[in-house]
């Protein structure tokens, strides 16, 4: 073949593959799935509130996402140690170390706003919480509290997790009220137990509400401090009966008969968090998926 016709030759051949190139239809775009927010929103319970360790140990287990944690009350230092830790064996390790005297120290100081002056609570919470501020936390974190002079509901999401749980924590006529904020703050079940509506400001898609507040009746009550504690918690119960039908899933351990300060019924309260949750997890999982199915079918009729 003479150099002339190999040139032409080549030519052609260069010639062929730019146009195939240039007719060649682009890839279609690859859109990922789009995942569901998942919320977790801990009530208070004072020791009921230790169920909570034995929910999330099963929802870490079956694999669910949580991608944000609310807590009010005992449900903010559960939350908050989880949140930390992103780890159910560690949140279980310090859970059964915790006793009455971590939380409650009592003092005769000042006792016109409460026997119990909350320090103590801290200084626990600083022991086992390996982060110093909301914002360092590896799942966000909420706590609630209540301004006491206003009513208002107070959202607290960033600063010291020491202070958020005891302000969260602090039960009116047993805790002194905690100045924070620019606030007196007070237990956050004084207004929202257990805060679904919170995680639906949020942006949850998925909420998991997990109550421990039930069976309020108790025969026990001998001091100002029973009274105080009785009080809270028969508040706390008849909000959360409203509050929380906005939640996918509702899960109650039955730990009713539990005392409110005996926290020596460790393993029984996580014992009946891991039955509440195993017989919530059919749900929870369906939920997820009728959001994938629905939500990932319009994200793919909107493709090119």
């Amino acid at each position: 073949m003479s150099r002339h016709r190999l040139k032409i030759t080549w030519l052609a051949i260069a010639l062929f593959v730019l146009s195939c190139k240039a007719f060649t239809p682009a890839p279609e775009t690859i859109i990922a799935p789009k995942k569901p927010k998942v919320a977790l929103v801990l009530g208070g319970g004072a020791a009921r509130g230790l169920a909570h360790v034995g929910v999330i140990r099963v929802l870490e287990q079956e694999k669910i996402p949580i991608d944000l944690i609310i807590g009010t009350s005992v449900g903010s230092l559960i939350g908050a140690v989880y949140a930390s830790h992103a780890n159910s064996f560690e949140l279980e390790w310090e859970a059964f170390k915790v006793t009455k005297d971590d939380i409650f120290d009592f003092t005769i100081i000042s006792s016109r706003m409460g026997p119990v002056k909350g320090d103590r609570i801290e200084e626990f919470v600083n022991k086992v919480v390996p982060v110093k501020n909301i914002e360092e936390m590896r799942i966000p974190f909420i706590a609630i509290a209540t301004d006491l002079n206003t009513g208002e509901m107070v959202i607290i999401d960033k600063g010291p997790v020491a202070k958020a749980v005891h302000a969260s924590s602090a039960i009116p006529g047993v805790f002194h009220p905690v100045n924070y904020l620019n606030k007196t703050l007070v237990d956050g079940g004084v207004v929202d137990n257990v805060a679904v509506d919170v995680a639906r400001q949020k942006g949850a898609d998925i909420v998991i509400a997990v109550d421990v507040s039930g069976n309020v009746v108790n025969y026990e009550i001998n001091n100002l401090f029973d009274i105080s504690l009785q009080a809270v918690n028969i508040m706390g119960n008849e909000i959360a009966k409203f509050k929380i039908k906005d939640a996918d899933v509702i899960i109650t351990p039955h730990v009713g008969d539990v005392k409110m300060l005996d926290f020596d019924q460790k393993k029984r309260c996580m014992t009946e968090g891991i039955a509440a949750a195993q017989a919530g997890m059919p749900k929870i999982k369906n939920k997820i998926d009728e959001w994938l199915k629905k939500n990932n079918a319009n994200a793919a009729s909107k493709q090119p």
